[in-house]
């Protein structure tokens, strides 16, 4: 006969080890909104960081690895865009993105 362990046995305490997220709602600030220039540098930005950066604006998502897909998001100047990072590098990722907003994107 096989022995199963008891149901009241006590459960690991350390189901998630690490946790590493980030979300933040950012204003884009520069004059021509999430246009080409933007776009690209947001890409670019989120390619140097191994976590996954997703934006949503309404229900409307994006990868920001994809100039298309950001620039899809049709986010005009004062839109609020929802920034959502998840990885090992999620503090650093979502950092320099929001640098970039506060920023303008380098314009205006």
């Amino acid at each position: 006969m096989i022995s199963a362990a008891p149901f009241t046995a006590k459960p690991p305490t350390h189901i998630v080890i690490d946790v590493k997220a980030v979300e933040a709602t950012l204003e884009i600030k520069n004059r021509l909104g999430l246009h080409l220039r933007a776009a690209s540098m947001l890409a670019q930005t989120a390619k140097q960081f191994e976590s996954a950066i997703t934006l949503r604006i309404g229900g409307h998502e994006a990868n920001a690895r994809s100039v298309t897909q950001l620039i899809m998001l049709g986010a005009a100047q004062g839109a609020k865009v929802k920034v959502a990072v998840e990885g090992a590098d999620a503090a650093a990722a979502a950092g320099a993105i929001r640098n970039l907003f506060e920023n303008g994107f380098g314009e205006d």
